[in-house]
């Protein structure tokens, strides 16, 4: 399974966990751990979400493509 998203490298870059991302999303924590381990992928509008919340650019939670 391939790396598609950094949102566990940057929750832990910035101290955050993931039970905290799912609170300030309103989505169920197991849900934000399979998007962390990367079993699933946010929808877009999401991954915004996420980025704004983190004040990050949402490609820093995206891994480069070759």
């Amino acid at each position: 399974m391939e790396n598609i998203n950094r949102i566990k490298v940057v929750l832990v870059e910035q101290g955050k966990t993931g039970k905290w991302l799912a609170e300030q999303l309103g989505k169920d924590p197991s849900t934000v751990s399979k998007w962390c381990t990367n079993v699933i992928q946010p929808s877009i509008p999401t991954l915004e979400k996420i980025a704004k919340l983190l004040s990050v650019d949402r490609r820093e939670l995206l891994n480069k493509s070759k």
